[in-house]
């Protein structure tokens, strides 16, 4: 045997790294999202294993933004899913059809396997699929964008097919803000709505106006809007608070429905980190810029060592704020976890070290 035979013997038989067929797969379908959509292709990467999943921003001012979420992050998902089916009163293990499947990703699969949800996605991304699996499959949920359900109820009653829709369905109205249309539409079914907020950065947030998880921090901003934090970090969303309450839930005080995106965010600022040195805290400014595209800037008396985190939060007009963990800091200190993991996987590889 020559030695070149030789070579590819050794590589093929005792090889350590995978050849392409043995790399792990992170399908559609892993990931929850095995549903169409008219908006996008589907493009196969090579995601980091530190990655939980990527998913993208819907682009609601500019182009759509990459979002990574950390392995981190997923406890504080599952329990924003609990909460929402605690306050919804859904049931575990219910049918639920989902007419845009980028909306799992802000659940996260996990969430929905966590509630042993049974996930359903529409034959075509079109409102005539939508009656169908309606009236075939008979879900108990529906997930959806507001305008999109109203108009498929009324399309429904046109076609005189609304008798066959299941009656007490429970239409989750997200990726939107609220259409007021759909109460009215809902009845015909004897439906129940709940606006459910959210975003791919942080995941869903808020149901009819009730913080889904307890580390949501509002920022005067004009009258009577607020600008939306979660863990210090700011959503670039803010909207009107009332005392009298959310149309689906006079408990809920966030309007939902009334979100504004703000074309300024206030800074936030890390003033004291559980971090041991600048070189983390650096690296971490640095994560949450390429994961989220938040811009935290790092005091220049920064305390390393801390019990808590601590953030300050600064308006446009130089009015500040203070977040004090560990409670309202919990995103952040999840994403601080994640690149403390990171960080102590080493790499000896010249080709990652960027060394010559």
């Amino acid at each position: 045997m020559d030695k070149v035979s030789e070579l590819r013997t050794f590589v093929e038989e005792f090889g350590t790294a995978p050849t392409l067929e043995e790399m792990e797969r992170r399908s559609l379908k892993a990931k929850g999202i095995d549903g169409p959509t008219g908006a996008h292709v589907i493009e196969e990467i090579h995601t980091p294993f530190n990655f939980a999943y990527i998913t993208t921003t819907t682009g609601t001012m500019a182009f759509q933004n990459l979002v990574g979420v950390t392995h981190n992050e997923i406890g504080g998902r599952i329990e924003a899913a609990r909460e929402m089916f605690s306050l919804a009163g859904i049931q575990k293990g219910c049918r639920m059809l989902i007419s845009y499947p980028p909306l799992v990703s802000v659940f996260s699969k996990a969430a929905l396997n966590d509630l042993e949800v049974k996930t359903e996605f529409l034959y075509r991304s079109e409102r005539d699929a939508f009656i169908l699996e309606m009236c075939e499959k008979q879900p108990q949920v529906v997930a959806g964008e507001s305008s999109f359900m109203k108009k498929a109820i009324e399309d429904a009653r046109g076609m005189g097919v609304l008798g066959n829709f299941p009656r007490g369905c429970v239409f989750l109205a997200a990726g939107t803000p609220l259409d007021m249309d759909l109460l009215e539409a809902v009845k015909a079914v004897e439906g129940k709505v709940h606006d459910l907020y959210g975003c791919q950065e942080f995941g869903f947030l808020a149901l009819d106006g009730v913080p889904l998880r307890k580390d949501l921090t509002l920022i005067p901003r004009e009258e009577e809007y607020q600008d939306l934090f979660v863990g210090g970090l700011s959503t670039g969303d803010c909207f009107a608070i009332s005392e009298k309450g959310h149309v689906c839930n006079p408990e809920g005080k966030i309007l939902t429905y009334s979100r504004k995106r703000h074309i300024t965010e206030c800074e936030t600022i890390l003033k004291k980190t559980t971090a041991n040195g600048l070189p983390t805290a650096r690296r971490l400014a640095r994560t949450i810029l390429r994961l989220k595209a938040k811009f935290i800037s790092l005091d220049k008396d920064l305390e390393f060592g801390a019990e808590a985190t601590q953030l300050l939060i600064r308006n446009q007009r130089g009015e500040e704020w203070v977040v004090e963990g560990p409670v309202k800091t919990q995103l952040f200190d999840e994403l601080m976890q994640a690149q403390i993991d990171y960080q102590s996987r080493g790499k000896a590889d010249p080709v990652w070290l960027k060394e010559r």
